[in-house]
């Protein structure tokens, strides 16, 4: 159970189920943005989670009381049980009151009519929609103003691209992007064989010989913002700062050999494979897609001529030998049941599959996750959620909000990019006389089409873009919240 005490700039929580208790510091100049969730699902619940931690004001609208109730004893929430593509219901919910309006059903339908009425009874609203259909992809686009979108979101398509991004370069968990793709932000583990272990950070640069900045390592469950004596250890997830130019060499140096992905064993022929084997097409890797419902497979066949669908149970040991396991580059395991990923995963790990991806709906046992061989963990919802944050902040700041956020290291740190503007103190000073705050690093600067590791010597001025990584006890808000 989540306490939660108000106040003008301070919001308090104490986690019980975690034994710890934190304080978020909201900035004076972020302001309150009234918003209504429609639909308290997993989604629902992931975004009411995150937005009452940044302190703003929430109703939740769901037709399912007990869910209602549930969530209301968790948080300090409003709550309104009806249809949310009614007038009525969002009359009561306060719809003309609202800065905005986000429609997470589990319908891609009522979604839509929930925004446009949502609309209708309020110009001014901003409007956010889960569509995961692929067939209204196009659609939504080109009738977006019709259905009164501000955005939409596909948490299986950022999750398919997102996977597509993992298979080009195999040897990290994770890859984040900033500065359009120029500079990226990457997940990789130690094992008992890396060059990094027992390697302090003020050495790494002898191993690895290219542009790189450590700015956050998971040890035990715990984010540590490690300094230059920092001692990397086995097991830890180091979370690096490098051009995207710079990952080649990185791995190369590194000793972690990685061969081109030419096929990838997908399990479960959800919404996510089918757009995740559409961008494999133009990426020229082959797909196999094991689907037990057979219904379902002459669909796939049907949506995707050039994938080979296999119709079978994908936690069978013996189909998963004779659809070659043990020759493929990488397995993708993508049913809708979380258990049933796991445990494909782990014995794809056991036949030494040299990538394995697990999608996952529920992270939130990230200790025990830890220690087993999942591979690259994928979370749709989070995926969903850090984008839906990302333009909630910006409407908290008209000028000045943050292009990209990130949740990193288990949610413990954030990764947030900054367009320096006229706005921006310190411009042209150099780091090293700049007063930050405690567990604040500027990860990056880029400077037209270079990027810059920092060093105490290094400066940004109008035009540049910063990447900052915070440890997440705060909100950063503008660039200008990083200086004491």
């Amino acid at each position: 159970m989540y306490h939660i005490q108000k106040s003008i700039n301070t919001i308090t929580w104490a986690q019980p189920e975690f034994g710890e208790s934190r304080t978020l510091v909201m900035q004076e100049r972020g302001k309150i943005v009234n918003i209504i969730v429609a639909g308290d699902g997993k989604m629902g619940s992931t975004l009411t989670r995150q937005l009452v931690l940044e302190g703003h004001d929430l109703t939740l609208i769901d037709a399912n009381s007990k869910v209602l109730e549930s969530t209301q004893e968790r948080y300090d929430v409003m709550v309104i049980q009806g249809n949310c593509a009614t007038m009525e219901v969002l009359q009561q919910a306060g719809i003309k009151e609202a800065d905005l309006l986000i429609a997470m059903t589990g319908a891609d339908e009522i979604n839509l009519l929930c925004c446009m009425t949502a609309h209708a009874m309020n110009s001014r609203l901003h409007t956010i929609a889960r569509v995961r259909n692929p067939e209204y992809t196009q659609q939504i686009y080109k009738m977006r103003d019709m259905f009164g979108l501000s955005m939409a979101v596909n948490p299986e398509r950022q999750a398919a691209i997102e996977i597509s991004r993992l298979l080009k370069y195999p040897g990290f968990l994770k890859r984040d992007t900033f500065a359009r793709g120029r500079v990226e932000l990457v997940e990789l583990k130690l094992n008992e064989q890396s060059k990094l272990c027992d390697v302090a950070l003020n050495d790494m640069n002898n191993i690895v010989k290219c542009k790189i900045l450590v700015c956050t390592v998971l040890r035990n469950g715990k984010a540590v913002a490690p300094d230059g004596n920092f001692v990397l250890r086995e097991g830890d997830r180091i979370f690096v700062t490098a051009p995207s130019n710079e990952l080649a060499v990185l791995l190369h140096n590194l000793g972690i050999i990685t061969h081109k992905v030419k096929r990838v064993l997908v399990c479960g022929g959800g919404r996510v494979t089918i757009y995740l084997a559409k961008q494999l097409e133009k990426s020229g890797i082959s797909i196999q897609i094991v689907e037990q419902d057979a219904q379902r497979c002459v669909a796939l066949a049907s949506l995707l001529p050039y994938a080979d669908i296999v119709q079978g149970d994908a936690s069978s040991e013996f189909l998963l030998e004779s659809e070659g396991i043990l020759n493929c580059d990488a397995l993708a395991t993508l049913t809708g049941i979380d258990e049933l990923n796991m445990i494909i995963s782990l014995y794809g790990s056991s036949c030494g599959v040299p990538q394995i991806i697990t999608k996952l709906g529920r992270v939130n046992n990230k200790n025990i996750l830890e220690n087993l061989s999942l591979g690259s963990i994928i979370s749709p919802k989070e995926l969903c959620c850090n984008t839906i944050v990302r333009y909630v902040r910006a409407m908290q700041n008209q000028t000045g909000a943050a292009r990209t956020v990130y949740s990193i290291a288990d949610g413990q740190a954030e990764a947030m990019e900054f367009l320096v503007d006229e706005h921006t103190s310190h411009c042209g000073e150099p780091l090293k006389q700049l007063k930050i705050k405690k567990n604040v690093l500027v990860a990056c600067i880029t400077k037209g089409a270079q990027q810059e590791i920092p060093n105490g010597d290094s400066s940004f001025n109008r035009g540049d873009t910063v990447i900052i990584v915070t440890n997440g006890d705060r909100v950063i808000y503008q660039l200008n919240d990083i200086f004491e």
